[in-house]
């Protein structure tokens, strides 16, 4: 079968625009939230064969085609990795350079995600991500951002009791997106989509706090 190049396609809706004064907050909530940094670490068992992972399981990109073996964690349909590293309780943040690259998504999904067929992200269930497109639209599942810069190093947050996914322009400490009022039930992990067409790796960095 065909892998497909990406997370499905969804509906769009416009974004909005932040007050300095809420801009002020969100910095601090940054420098708040990093103090819940995780050291994540790509989990090869669940690599999509198309995917490249760095020794150090840090670094992802879409290469050439390698024959592994089809267990049951590997993503076969859907050209992305999850992270090692899980939630059920508390809070967890990671940050990711995303630079030099036209399209990637990145975000958290349940334990229990289908890893055998092409995946479409939905608000009720996840994958909980935000993707870029085409070098310049970014989308959180089917909300279409307005985004002033392109972001260079995103920085994602999770708080399991409140049912909250955050996307921050770490540079910028600036909130990029949150879904809020999210049913958590079981484990949730992180998830890289490097996508093809495009061999610039995705990074997970040292949170700076």
């Amino acid at each position: 079968s065909q892998t497909s190049v990406c997370f499905g396609h969804y509906s769009l809706t416009s974004g909005g625009e932040l007050s300095e004064e809420v801009k002020k907050q969100l910095e601090s909530e940054l420098m708040r939230i990093q103090q819940y940094a995780v050291d994540i670490t790509l989990d090869p068992d669940t690599a999509n064969p198309f995917l490249i992972l760095s020794d150090d399981g840090k670094q992802v990109y879409y290469g050439k085609r390698k024959n592994r073996p089809d267990n049951p964690e590997r993503f076969s349909e859907t050209v992305c990795v999850m992270g090692k590293e899980n939630i059920s309780v508390g809070k967890i943040y990671f940050e990711v350079e995303v630079k030099n690259k036209n399209k990637w998504e990145l975000g958290v999904a349940r334990g229990s995600i289908n890893r055998k067929e092409p995946i479409s992200p939905r608000l009720e269930t996840g994958p909980w991500i935000l993707m870029l497109r085409n070098g310049g639209d970014y989308k959180a599942v089917s909300v279409l951002l307005s985004l002033k810069s392109k972001p260079q190093k995103v920085g994602v947050f999770v708080d399991y009791e409140e049912g909250v996914v955050s996307f921050y322009d770490v540079d910028a400490a600036a909130l990029i997106y949150s879904f809020t009022g999210c049913n958590f039930t079981e484990k949730l992990f992180p998830i890289f989509g490097p996508c093809s067409d495009d061999r610039a790796p995705l990074i997970i960095t040292p949170v700076s706090k």
